[in-house]
């Protein structure tokens, strides 16, 4: 649990997070390769120079690690992971429900494990969409229309196969799709992350959360234009949280847009670990404030109650988590120092 500086706690769910082995022992391919090596300058490029990891450490992580990261140096509550498979570009998939689920069987009640599938294998998608829910029960998956697959490069969420899938979730009561919608990754095509295909399956499905992770970075005009009007969509603010680093000022123009057009009710923290470690993007979130001249414009603020909104609440209500009975929960099983 976060601690702020006059000593009050703020409730942290980490909204994206992965549990990867991005190792060359791995990789099945240069793509592989390309793959993590373009996370990693994310990491490099982005991050405070005292935060920076060592790139056979940032390839392949340990259990220890995460629970050290997340929930001991880290201000973290509870953690979302995110599968992301890419079975194209590893050997045994780069995130996956089985190993995630396998970790977090330690720390039951610190983590949320969400599946994954790909609506272009037809029927083995809605297969196995069952096989998650009745093994795993999961509440969410994660969404990634850049993935590779054959000879196909990529597919849309308004795609009927893609219906097909999302008509099962909601049957099944698997309400949270996170669909990633950001920057590109080596080598995957930027134009199968664009955001317009988020406007239909919004409109179409709207019993489902849509969690645009990354917030359509760089494409923040179209995804704000979606949201506005689409009452299930959500903002992600892994990779743009960075910038509080890096670039604040741009920062501050991504969290005054989101603010004005979105609403404080619908955007979500996300650390994006193990790009970057949540402990100092939370530090320096809460001690954050847009420029006035550009709150002025937007008519926008950022006040610790929408800041306790982001970091947590927001995404404890689409997970139907209640907080105080969370913190009682934790507070009884108080996080242990992970081994070295």
């Amino acid at each position: 649990m976060y601690k702020t500086p006059d000593g009050k706690e703020i409730f942290v769910l980490d909204g994206h997070t992965h549990f990867w082995d991005g190792s060359p022992e791995n990789q099945a391919n240069v793509h592989g390769k390309q793959f993590i090596e373009c996370f990693y300058a994310y990491h490099t490029n982005l991050s405070p120079q005292e935060e920076l990891w060592e790139k056979s450490r940032f390839e392949k992580y340990s259990e220890d690690d995460i629970y050290r990261d997340l929930f001991v140096d880290g201000p973290n509550d509870m953690a979302v992971i995110q599968t992301t498979v890419l079975k194209d570009f590893y050997k045994n998939g780069f995130g996956c429900l089985e190993r995630s689920t396998e970790m977090a069987k330690r720390h039951p009640e610190r983590f949320i494990v969400n599946g994954s599938f790909d609506p272009r294998d037809g029927e083995k998608a809605l297969e196995y969409i069952h096989w998650m829910k009745e093994n795993f029960d999961i509440q969410g998956v994660k969404m990634y229309t850049a993935e590779w697959n054959g000879d196909s490069k990529g597919w849309a969420l308004n795609d009927p196969s893609a219906y097909k899938c999302f008509e099962l979730c909601e049957k099944l009561g698997i309400k949270n799709i996170h669909v990633h919608k950001g920057p590109t990754i080596i080598p995957l095509s930027k134009d199968a992350f664009n955001v317009d295909d988020v406007d239909y399956a919004a409109t179409d499905f709207q019993n489902l959360n849509w969690i645009v992770e990354h917030c359509g970075l760089p494409r923040l005009d179209d995804f704000c234009w979606i949201a506005v009007q689409e009452t299930n969509v959500y903002a992600g603010l892994a990779v743009a949280l960075p910038f509080i680093h890096a670039r604040p000022r741009y920062f501050a123009e991504v969290m005054a847009e989101l603010l004005f057009w979105v609403g404080e009710d619908k955007i979500l923290f996300g650390s994006d670990y193990a790009i970057w470690t949540p402990k100092w993007l939370v530090e320096k979130f809460w001690n954050f404030q847009i420029p006035d001249d550009i709150a002025e414009e937007r008519g926008v603020q950022l006040t610790d109650e929408i800041k306790e909104k982001i970091l947590g609440l927001n995404a404890a209500r689409l997970y139907g988590i209640d907080v105080e009975a969370k913190k009682r929960q934790l507070a009884g099983a108080p996080v242990q120092i992970a081994a070295e």
